[in-house]
């Protein structure tokens, strides 16, 4: 019994739907390796976006708590149009994940959701992603903190708390980085920093 309850509020404790809109303590900035999300599931979908050369790309910008996250907030705001989602497709791959995102985590952004957007890419652009990456001749395998150095590298003002590398399959799926709600690198909360520690990760190239 006490097992059942411990399980329940860890899970509680984790992600926590319904939270109140704008009530959060930092975001996490999760970008995605493109090649890897369309090895493993992409292509099989049919996705234009595994069409198109694309490296890093625009997973989400999540609402975080110090521990936990929040996730499908009751908000007053309305949807994006059509035409916003759509316009979110260079930096996020589709139309589809930038309606899907705003329904997640936008919601508890306490923005508009065109606000909301126009956050997520700035946050997109104020980081490096480091152009070596996107020029490999052909996949390699390496351990995750490779990649993890390659972004400090190119971001002088990130620290290795403020990033964790994750990885699916065996291969490196997405760099997530820890920012203020004014988009200035923080420390992640422990819940966040969940390293791949593979010393063999697959990372395709970009084709």
């Amino acid at each position: 019994m006490r097992l059942g309850l411990a399980l329940i509020l860890a899970a509680s404790m984790a992600r926590a739907d319904g939270e109140t809109a704008g009530a959060f303590d930092y975001y996490v900035l999760s970008l995605s390796w493109s090649p890897t999300w369309c090895a493993l599931e992409g292509r099989a979908e049919g996705a234009a976006q595994c069409d198109r050369p694309l490296g890093w790309v625009l997973h989400g910008l999540w609402p975080q708590y110090h521990r936990g996250w929040p996730a499908y907030c009751p908000t007053d705001e309305s949807p994006p149009s059509r035409a916003a989602a759509a316009a979110m497709a260079d930096v996020m791959g589709s139309a589809w994940l930038a309606r899907y995102q705003w329904d997640k985590h936008g919601t508890c952004s306490g923005l508009p959701a065109d606000r909301y957007f126009d956050t997520a890419r700035r946050a997109f652009e104020s980081v490096t992603r480091p152009e070596a990456l996107r020029r490999l001749p052909a996949p390699v395998t390496l351990p995750a903190k490779l990649v993890e150095a390659a972004f400090l590298e190119a971001n002088p003002g990130l620290a290795p708390d403020m990033i964790t590398i994750t990885c699916r399959a065996g291969r490196i799926q997405e760099a997530r980085l820890c920012l203020s709600r004014e988009l200035a690198p923080v420390p992640c909360g422990a819940d966040v920093v969940r390293d791949c520690t593979a010393e063999d990760a697959l990372l395709e190239p970009v084709r």
